[in-house]
């Protein structure tokens, strides 16, 4: 019996090989497409449909590659020749929610938002934000370790998640982590499998840390200044002060105009580059004011509204980001870390490549976290040489600053080239290492992180 028949016959109509499923379970949001088709898409609706679907593909050494909403940007999600996508997507529900506890215990296909609406109802939050939060669900967010524009004050996703259900390659169910605040009890392995990308095991389900919902006013701040580099040392001189705003993203002169242009708003001056900063809680008043002093001392035109309607308004810009690159062709979002205080270096390291590659390079950032997110536009669906050598600079200029490949978009396969570049060649092989004591055939999501022939 073929590896079809066999997960017809064990899972029915839960088995997909319609045209236009395996064709879109090829790409994720990166641009990149495997090459090939995979074999099949499995709606997973249960745990046991999970076990199922692994069982038989480890009984027939046959690759499997787990997929969300497909909202990645590093084409970890995407399946080719030969290989079962095992989809979490249905599997949505909420079983618990423990406001005395702060904790929600939920299935990996539930959408980041939608979860948050449902937490409203409590008066509770799940703290990390991604700009795909409408679309990305919360498995998904797990296996790459996103973060997003709150991540400065509240913490990305190793942050927020007390435990995860994980089935491993040949079936076994794993329950990790812990219900309580405290738990030190052997390894971590809930924070080795956050960011693993699919590579140790498929997370069914997630004991969440939760939040109360902030009380007090919300304060939007947008702070204009003549150039990035001059909004980066605002943005580093913020942060030395010892200041913690909720939100502070960054936009350079590029992505500013571009965004504006998508949106059809006003122009903005040549060469602005935009600081969007909010503040929240009791303080927000007191920190807005604070911060407002700072940035205006170092040459920026701010205004601050206290209108959280206006906040939301001023936010939408900065979130208009992925479709204002997408409609100037296809884009390469980067994703590289350096130190707050290095935020400057890197903008100037970053205008140094535009030069020496002749590109423009539109890069917006966390800024309270010194995440950056360079963006290379470029016609057709493969990324010329040109971007690559410029992305290879781009790295290593991050590294070399005391930075890091990925803040949040995992590695994948567009970055695996370079990942021993940072590790160095031993922790590589003692990180590919520990995946095959998860996965012993190397049949979970291969081809990913590490090279499949490694």
């Amino acid at each position: 019996m073929s590896v079809l028949a066999e997960l017809q016959a064990a899972l029915g109509a839960l088995v997909d090989i319609g045209e236009e499923t395996l064709e879109l379970a090829r790409e994720d949001r990166s641009g990149h497409a495997a090459a090939g088709r995979p074999l099949a898409v499995v709606h997973a609706e249960t745990v046991e449909h999970v076990q199922q679907t692994l069982r038989i593909a480890t009984a027939t050494r046959t690759p499997v590659v787990v997929r969300g909403a497909g909202t990645g940007l590093a084409g970890a999600a995407n399946a080719g020749d030969g290989e079962i996508v095992l989809s979490t997507l249905r599997m949505t529900a909420v079983k618990e929610i423990r406001p005395d506890d702060l904790l929600a215990v939920v299935e990996p296909g539930i959408l980041n938002a939608d979860l948050n609406d449902i937490l409203r109802e409590h008066g509770l939050w799940w703290a990390p934000d991604p700009a795909s939060r409408t679309i990305s669900t919360v498995g998904g967010n797990i296996a790459t370790g996103a973060g997003g524009l709150l991540c400065a004050k509240y913490g990305v996703v190793r942050d927020a998640v007390l435990g995860v259900d994980l089935v491993l390659a040949d079936g076994r169910l794993l329950c990790l982590g812990h219900r309580s605040v405290k738990g030190v009890t052997g390894l971590d392995l809930t924070s080795l499998v956050i960011g693993s990308e699919g590579t140790l095991g498929v997370v069914v389900g997630a004991t969440l840390k939760l939040r109360r919902l902030i009380v007090g006013t919300t304060c939007t701040a947008i702070a204009s200044f003549p150039g990035v580099g001059a909004a980066a040392a605002a943005s580093a001189a913020v942060t030395a002060a010892g200041i913690q705003p909720a939100i502070m993203e960054l936009m350079d002169a590029a992505s500013l105009a571009a965004v504006h242009r998508h949106l059809r708003l006003s122009e903005p001056a040549a060469g602005t580059a935009q600081l969007t900063i909010q503040t929240d809680g009791p303080a927000a008043v007191a920190e807005a004011e604070a911060v407002a002093a700072i940035l205006r001392a170092l040459g920026g035109e701010i205004s601050v509204s206290e209108d959280p309607e206006e906040g939301e308004r001023l936010l939408a810009i900065r979130r208009a980001m992925h479709p204002a690159m997408a409609a100037l062709g296809t884009t390469l979002i980067e994703d590289v870390s350096v130190p707050r205080s290095a935020m400057p270096a890197m903008f100037d390291e970053i205008a140094r490549i535009e030069t020496t590659y002749g590109l423009s390079i539109p890069t917006v950032a966390h800024a309270g976290d010194g995440n950056l997110h360079p963006n290379f536009i470029f016609e057709g669906a493969e990324v010329p040489e040109r971007i690559w050598a410029a992305a290879d600079a781009l790295f290593r200029a991050a590294i070399a600053l005391g930075g890091t490949l990925t803040g949040e978009h995992g590695i994948g396969v567009l970055k695996q080239r370079w990942l021993a570049d940072e590790l160095g060649e031993d922790q590589w092989e003692l990180q590919r290492q520990i995946t095959r004591v998860f996965d012993p055939l190397g049949i979970l999501n291969p081809g990913k992180v590490f090279p499949a022939d490694a």
